[in-house]
């Protein structure tokens, strides 16, 4: 008893933000309120999932990658936070909850009728962005050290929730484009005060180790849409086959990117401020979850078409297309890491990558093959890729340090 009535008193203490990550040794790991707050976006990246399931048109490929965007970056935006400033106090974890309803009213908005849903959508994102900038107050208060950094985005993300705030109430055609320009203001603002960034650090094990959960979650669905697939379907041996070369995919796609996961450049040294690669593998995190999420969408229809033997064309290319963008994802996210003291490995993984790139565009270009035999090629494609790192991976250990 007395152990859990310590334990109850130190999370109702109120303790303010400070910095977290000045010191670079030590290794930090996610909290549970953070794999708490995960489990919103679980719901929304479904929901979007779903949205994408309905409509494969241009459109809806579209509109998925835009919203897909903008829930990113809300996830990002509070990532960033946490890992510089995280308490885990009382008053953190009542606006983590603030900003974990708003998120799941967005999940909810995406599946109302047209007419409505943006409006919703604009209330939600609003009040996750107001909520951001609650936190953010409390460093201002509380942090003098990066009082400059903070200032800079109490400004800027200010300025980007006004914009999604008058959103709410502005005509529905003009809606989108101020959500653009939220976005736009939102995304300059830390290259705008890029230079105080420098001064206040990433965390080199936590921040990495965050990116990589939300890489799980969106391969996740991939698991999900698998299942999906074949629960309307009999048992026949086309749509189980389809299954598990769906599953055999995922697990490809799993081990590319957690076998070569290095993310020590996040941290940028003050002679290096101007360097892209921090840059670089951060934001091109986006669109690898764009392209798993639009994987496990694909995957879904491929087990739902093997039972008649006939894939939709635009099923065809979403599957193609979105691991096509996965790799390059993959390739650009190694190439950052070049700084990392196997360069030449990330090189040679790098380029295993970009060399699927024609085979993957030849699979969505042959014919009409079959559900089965695309899910089958493009799984051998990558089966390809993982033995060629396999390869590179043993020669770097034979050339030694």
């Amino acid at each position: 008893m007395t152990g859990h009535g310590s334990r109850q008193a130190r999370i109702a203490r109120i303790t303010p933000p400070r910095l977290q990550t000045l010191d670079q040794g030590g290794h930090r790991t996610a909290t549970w309120l953070e794999l708490f707050y995960d489990l919103a976006f679980v719901v929304v990246v479904a929901v979007l999932g779903e949205r994408l399931h309905d409509d494969t048109s241009w459109a809806g490929l579209i509109s998925f990658l835009g919203y897909f965007a903008l829930l990113w970056w809300l996830w990002a935006s509070h990532t960033f936070y946490a890992d510089r400033y995280d308490t885990d106090d009382l008053v953190y974890r009542l606006l983590a909850t603030a900003q974990m309803m708003a998120v799941l009213v967005i999940a909810a908005a995406l599946t109302s009728d047209p007419a409505e849903s943006t409006m919703a959508f604009s209330a939600g994102y609003a009040s996750a962005r107001l909520v951001l900038l609650a936190m953010y107050a409390r460093v201002y208060r509380h942090v003098a050290e990066t009082r400059r950094l903070v200032g800079g985005y109490l400004v800027g993300f200010g300025l980007a929730a006004a914009i999604w705030t008058g959103s709410v109430f502005a005509p529905e055609r003009g809606r989108v484009a101020l959500w653009a320009v939220a976005l736009t203001i939102d995304l300059v603002t830390p290259w705008v005060m890029r230079r105080q960034q420098a001064a206040v650090p990433l965390d080199v094990s936590h921040l990495p180790e965050r990116f990589g959960l939300f890489t799980i979650l969106v391969l996740g669905e991939s698991l999900a849409a698998v299942m999906t697939g074949l629960r309307h379907l009999d048992w026949a041996w086309s749509p189980v086959l389809a299954a598990a070369l769906g599953v055999g995919l995922a697990t490809t796609l799993w081990w590319m990117y957690f076998d070569n996961a290095e993310g020590s450049v996040v941290r940028r040294s003050g002679a290096d401020r101007r360097t892209w690669r921090p840059t670089a593998w951060i934001y091109t995190h986006l669109p690898l979850a764009a392209a798993l999420a639009a994987v496990g969408v694909a995957l879904e229809h491929v087990v739902t078409e093997a039972g008649h033997g006939e894939m939709d064309r635009d099923h065809r290319w979403l599957l193609v297309g979105a691991v096509m963008l996965a790799l390059s994802a993959m390739a650009l996210i190694q190439v950052a890491s070049l700084t990392h003291p196997k360069g030449s490995l990330n090189r040679a993984i790098a380029l295993n990558r970009l060399a699927a790139l024609p085979f993957l565009l030849l699979i969505g270009a042959l014919g009409e093959p079959g559900p089965l035999m695309v899910a089958l090629g493009v799984l051998g494609v990558c089966v390809a890729v993982l033995i060629a790192d396999m390869t590179a991976w043993d020669r770097a250990d034979q050339a030694g340090p």
